[in-house]
């Protein structure tokens, strides 16, 4: 399977000094409804999903397209981390770059695991798609989110105003190619 630009799908696993990163298993479906259902997770994002409506239409191996990671820690999923185009929207910034987006149980809040497995995402990104720029959208009142766009590296390109709240989209320039020996000065 490829998408994002041609990216064979999926990737082999990516590993963190904690975490790793890999294609959604049927063993996860359980995660993701609980992460789809939570009013917690979903305090900034419109809302959640019924549960049921959610044990009806969510296929046994959930989410198993081009950019879909599950974010596991010690062999049990915690989170996701999304990376996929933006669609061509009133959003002029957005449209067609690489978008980042992540949701994690909340017990897995507050210890760093969404910078380390996002930061890992954006790496593998950087050297898979070199040179693409990625955004990040998020509401102004999410603060651990706004925290988080900033440690990652996303700058505020505008804000708007979607599920009755402001917005904030980011972008984050794309990484320097590595220098070669010959471009470095003496």
């Amino acid at each position: 399977m490829t998408g994002l630009g041609g990216v064979t799908w999926p990737p082999a696993p990516i590993r963190t000094d904690r975490l790793v990163l890999r294609a959604p298993e049927a063993r996860d479906r359980p995660v993701f409804i609980e992460l789809l259902a939570s009013a917690e997770v979903h305090t900034y994002l419109g809302g959640p999903r019924p549960r049921d409506e959610l044990e009806r239409e969510l296929p046994a191996v959930p989410e198993r397209w081009p950019g879909s990671f599950v974010v596991d820690l010690d062999g049990a999923m915690i989170g996701q981390i999304l990376i996929r185009r933006a669609p061509e929207t009133h959003r002029p910034a957005a449209s067609g770059k690489a978008d980042l987006g992540y949701l994690f149980l909340p017990r897995a809040w507050g210890l760093g695991y969404a910078q380390e497995s996002c930061g890992a995402a954006l790496d593998w990104f950087d050297g898979v798609l070199p040179g693409e720029p990625v955004v990040l959208a998020t509401q102004t009142a999410n603060v651990g989110s706004m925290r988080l766009a900033a440690r990652l590296g996303f700058a505020e390109v505008e804000r708007f105003r979607a599920w009755d709240a402001e917005q904030w989209l980011g972008l984050r320039s794309p990484a320097a190619p590595p220098r070669r020996p010959a471009d470095t000065l003496n």
